[in-house]
């Protein structure tokens, strides 16, 4: 969602990055840039003239710090300033150890049903009774919606009827917690296509009820400044304790989310990074801020290979690597997400692609199709695999023996790579010398890049 934004601030920051000391000059025109890029992204035009305020006062005049040069310093202060606009130290809802009743609040249409489903997911998964209250009785499928979400998670659900007091929905709300104890109760109210004064009196007399310990806004990041408006005015009635941004995934220009925290005073919890039940992440603004200057994110990188429960695969040599390997490292890569968003959050990989650059994830599908068309004995001696083999390979898995060619081939240049990367880098090895030319990387299918 970030691209255009963090490409316009990295450019404008690679020219300042080499100076000793900047020039009040210098200083200015760096940050009339930085301004029009944010209010380009869509950010609201308070929150980027206090953020530039805000740099600018902190970068006039710096000199060297240790090993920093001046630009360097000032690349430093916009990451920091950044951090701060979105929030400062990431946080979460308040968990208590019974008793936690949350409100989902928000429009229809921004994925508020949606969300309700992962928060359960996600909290489930770390060891908490969960139970839905589908109270949204508005949308006419929300509700089954909502059901259809609990039985993927593993969840209760507990419907509210139509035309069914506050009073009585707290009444049988009890009733139900007195025999399935649940410490966590997520509450999937009632929206509207448009803020109105019926719903926001719904809202709050459910409010009065149910007494919620957190009450959070599921806001869409592709309605951009309007969602800023929309928070101030469920706040104004609800009194909301956090946000999540969802479709932080989409093409949105990132404008809201950059706003959300200083125009609301609320803290962003999570944002929705898929339409997957698994695709809810804590936001933490040290991580955005890093992904949209360039710096990667390798924490979460480590993370999603924590939950992905990835596996050390067992050492070779680099002659023995078959395509059973291959096969294995390519499946366990896929759980972590897509490999396009992966590239991502590795430093600096944002700007070393080339520009376009897209990677086909039905390319890794069609590789997967081939290697397990192939019998074992195959997968473990490539070199067995002649024309007869080969038609067959492409036959059963639907793909053409010049396609298992190509596949082939790739395999052989990973071996040589790896080979010639052991030889200089490994324990023994005699590093790159003089005239030595790199080894050299093996050609991408035309399929993974656009």
């Amino acid at each position: 969602m970030f691209e255009a934004l963090g490409n316009k601030l990295q450019d404008i920051l690679d020219r300042v990055g080499r100076e000793s000391k900047l020039t009040d000059a210098q200083v200015k025109a760096a940050m009339r840039e930085i301004r029009m890029a944010l209010l380009e992204a869509d950010v609201n035009f308070n929150v980027a003239k206090d953020f530039v305020a805000k740099v600018s006062e902190k970068a006039v005049g710096q000199e060297v710090q240790g090993s920093l040069t001046g630009g360097q310093t000032v690349v430093k202060l916009v990451h920091d300033e950044l951090i701060e606009t979105l929030g400062g130290e990431s946080k979460q809802p308040t968990l208590k150890t019974d008793g936690n009743v949350w409100f989902m609040v928000g429009l229809q249409g921004a994925g508020k049903t949606t969300s309700t489903g992962k928060l359960a997911a996600h909290y489930k998964s770390k060891g908490r009774r969960v139970l839905l209250v589908a109270a949204d009785t508005q949308r006419p499928a929300a509700r089954d919606q909502l059901e259809v979400l609990a039985k993927q998670v593993g969840v209760p659900v507990l419907k509210v009827n139509d035309g069914e007091t506050p009073q009585e929905t707290r009444r049988r709300l009890d009733e139900y917690l007195k025999t399935d104890y649940r410490d966590l109760v997520i509450v999937d109210t009632a929206g509207r296509l448009q803020i109105d004064e019926a719903l926001m009196d719904q809202l709050a007399d459910l409010q009065t009820e149910l007494h919620p310990s957190e009450t959070l806004l599921v806001v869409d990041a592709m309605t951009g400044q309007e969602a800023l408006n929309v928070a101030r005015v469920f706040d104004e009635r609800v009194n909301l304790s956090g946000l999540i941004i969802t479709k932080m995934d989409g093409d949105a220009r990132g404008g809201a989310a950059l706003s959300a925290r200083s125009v609301t005073g609320h803290p962003i919890y999570f944002a929705g990074t898929s339409e997957k039940l698994t695709g809810l992440e804590p936001f933490y603004p040290d991580r955005v801020a890093g992904r949209i200057l360039g710096m990667g994110d390798v924490l979460g990188l480590i993370e999603r290979a924590q939950q992905a429960d990835l596996k050390a695969m067992e050492v070779k040599k680099p002659g023995d690597f078959d395509l059973e390997d291959l096969l294995l490292q390519l499946r366990q890569i896929r759980k972590m997400g897509p490999l396009g968003d992966l590239l991502k959050l590795i430093p600096g990989m944002s700007r070393a692609l080339p520009e376009g650059f897209n990677v086909d994830e039905k390319q890794i599908q069609r590789i997967d199709a081939m290697i397990s068309s192939m019998t074992v004995k195959e997968r473990r001696n490539p070199k067995i695999i002649d024309g007869r083999r080969r038609k067959r390979i492409a036959a059963g898995s639907g793909h053409t023996v010049q396609d298992i060619n190509r596949l082939l081939k790739m395999h052989e240049q990973m071996k040589d790579m790896m080979k010639m990367l052991q030889r200089f880098s490994g324990p023994g090895g005699k590093g790159m010398g003089k005239g030595m030319k790199p080894p050299k990387m093996p050609p991408m299918p035309p399929q993974m890049k656009r």
